[in-house]
C-alpha cells in the first residue's frame, strides 16, 4: 500500500479526528488529540483495512524553543564566533526556563509522544503524534492495553521527558536513579544536572551533592582577516610566499 493511498484511507476513515495528516520522506504521518488516541488507535490495530498489530516505538518530544535557532548563517565574522553561542541557552544554565519561549509562531505546544506503527500484513508505517494539553502536567492516555510493547516505552518517555501516560499501572523510572531530580531530556534541563553522585570513603555509601561542574561554552573559535583588510607588515603577502616556493624548486 503507497503512502498516498494510506493517507487517503486514514482521511476517510477518522475525517475529522486527524488534526493534521501528511506524507513526509515516504511515511505517513497523522495527528490526534488525547481524547482520540484510544479509539483511533483500537482501530488502526483491528480494522483489516489497517492492520497495525505492531508498535515499534514511543517517543517523547519538547517542542520548546521550537522553530527558534542560534545558528543562523546568513552573516559570516572575520573577528571571531558569531553563531552558535546564544546567552539563554549556553551551558544550559540553570532558570533557562524562565528565559525560554514556550510560545512560538511554530509552535504552540510543547510536549508529545510520538508513535510508531508497523503493519506487517500491509508492509506499512504510520506514525501518531498526540501534542498534551497542558504543559505544565502533560498527560496522556497509555496505549499499553492495545500493544502491550508499550510499557518500557511509555516509562522511557515519563523518565526523560516527564509525560504522564494515564492508565499505565507501573509508571516509574526506567533509565535515571530512583533519587534523580528533573526529566533530563527537557530542553530546559541544565546540561550539568542537578546533582551529581559520589562515594563518600568517610560514610562508606554513595551519596548525592550539588553539581561542582561549571558550564563552559565549547565553540571553536576561527579567526580570518577581513576581506579586502590590508595584510599586517609580519605576514607576508602572498605573492611572495609563492616566489620563495619557486625559487625553492
Amino acid at each position: 500500500m503507497q503512502a498516498q493511498a494510506l493517507l487517503e484511507q486514514l482521511q476517510a476513515r477518522f475525517g475529522d479526528t486527524l488534526q493534521d495528516a501528511v506524507v513526509a520522506q515516504g511515511e505517513v504521518t497523522i495527528e490526534v488529540a488525547p481524547a482520540d488516541l484510544l479509539a483511533t488507535c483500537m482501530a488502526l490495530r483491528d480494522e483489516k483495512d489497517f492492520h497495525f498489530e505492531q508498535l515499534i516505538d514511543v517517543c517523547g518530544v519538547d517542542y520548546l524553543a521550537w522553530g527558534e535557532t542560534e545558528w543562523a548563517t546568513e552573516e559570516t565574522t572575520g573577528t571571531g564566533f558569531s553563531r552558535g553561542v546564544d546567552a539563554r541557552t549556553a551551558g544550559r544554565l540553570p532558570g533557562l526556563e524562565e528565559e525560554l519561549s514556550t510560545e512560538t509562531p511554530q509552535q504552540d505546544r510543547r510536549f508529545a509522544a510520538v508513535y510508531h506503527l508497523l503493519s506487517i500484513k500491509n508492509n506499512q508505517r504510520l506514525r501518531i503524534r498526540v501534542f498534551a494539553v497542558d504543559d505544565q502536567l502533560p498527560v496522556i492516555p497509555s496505549v499499553l492495553d492495545i500493544w502491550s510493547s508499550a510499557n518500557w516505552f511509555e516509562r522511557e518517555a515519563f523518565d526523560l521527558f516527564g509525560i504522564l501516560f494515564e492508565g499505565h499501572p507501573d509508571l516509574r523510572r526506567l533509565l535515571t536513579d530512583y533519587g534523580f531530580i528533573g526529566h533530563p531530556f527537557r530542553k530546559d534541563f541544565p546540561l550539568s544536572g542537578n546533582v551529581e553522585v559520589r562515594y563518600d570513603p568517610e560514610q562508606q555509601r554513595v551519596i548525592y551533592q550539588p553539581v561542582s561542574i561549571e558550564p563552559r561554552v565549547l565553540v571553536p573559535r576561527v579567526i580570518r582577516p577581513h576581506v579586502g583588510e590590508e595584510e599586517t607588515a609580519d605576514e607576508p603577502a602572498a605573492e611572495e610566499v609563492a616566489a620563495d616556493e619557486d625559487k625553492s624548486e
